[in-house]
């Protein structure tokens, strides 16, 4: 009788992995709903992208939930009919369904020396390099930058791959965060739990890529480099900044 309950057995993983790739298939036909239907998305400057080669996609990251990361990847992906392999934070490999369909899809760990050997193999690298900061940030704040981890600079610099600037408008509206619930997040063992709508609000979205970046020569020795990957990072924050407050048009009213 206990055998024959074990939750651990062959037959539990069996009926766990055809739930999980269902909910995996469900998951997709959803995000081409939002981008199709409900976000009415428009993606600028898809030929800003390289058809091969290297190349590190930077973008802002914003909406209470992160939807954001998952409407860039498919959406483009779509359109390039190549693929993009996106950095992401070791929580979202946690989530049921949308970790397993995130690595499916190319998300790899964050980590310079991952980005800098996709790079060096030719590959199309994304990242967002606010992190959850730039999901934390109260609405009053939405399409602020924060700052940028140096991390995506790093690896464009020592594999001489171009910057491409992207900004993602539209998330803000749609997954609005009004406050925090930290009390079970840490229940939930979670960095976060915002306090928005459960399901995302009707809200256009827009990606604008924007014209590649060439990073600067690798310097020598560490500390020009780690310099050089600073100031690097400031430059390309700033870029994405201009290209969202270009962007957003009448969104947000102009700051006093």
């Amino acid at each position: 009788m206990t055998e024959a309950f074990d939750l651990a057995g062959s037959e539990f993983r069996f009926v766990r992995g055809l739930l999980g790739g269902a909910g995996q298939e469900a998951w997709e036909r959803l995000l081409e709903w939002f981008i199709d239907d409900y976000f009415r998305l428009d993606v600028l400057g898809l030929e800003n992208i390289p058809a091969e080669g290297p190349a590190v996609i930077v973008s802002n990251h914003s909406g209470a939930w992160g939807l954001d990361a998952f409407v860039f990847q498919k959406a483009l992906t779509r359109a390039l009919r190549r693929p993009l392999s996106v950095l992401a934070a070791p929580l979202v490999f946690r989530l049921p369904v949308l970790g397993g369909y995130a690595a499916k899809k190319g998300a790899v760990p964050i980590d310079p020396r991952v980005g800098t050997a996709r790079l060096n193999n030719g590959e199309l690298v994304a990242v967002f390099p606010e992190g959850i900061s730039g999901l934390e940030k109260p609405y009053r704040d939405r399409y602020r930058l924060q700052p940028f981890s140096a991390g995506f600079a790093v690896a464009a610099i020592s594999s001489g791959a171009p910057v491409i600037p992207a900004a993602i408008i539209g998330a803000e509206e749609s997954s609005p965060k009004l406050g925090e619930m930290p009390a079970l997040a840490r229940m939930l063992d979670l960095p976060y739990l915002p306090l928005t709508a459960p399901f995302p609000l009707p809200s256009k979205w827009q990606i604008v890529i924007g014209e590649p970046m060439a990073p600067p020569v690798r310097p020598e020795g560490i500390r020009a480099r780690s310099e050089a990957a600073r100031r690097w990072c400031v430059e390309v924050r700033d870029t994405v900044q201009e290209m969202i407050d270009r962007e957003r048009g009448p969104r947000i009213p102009p700051q006093g």
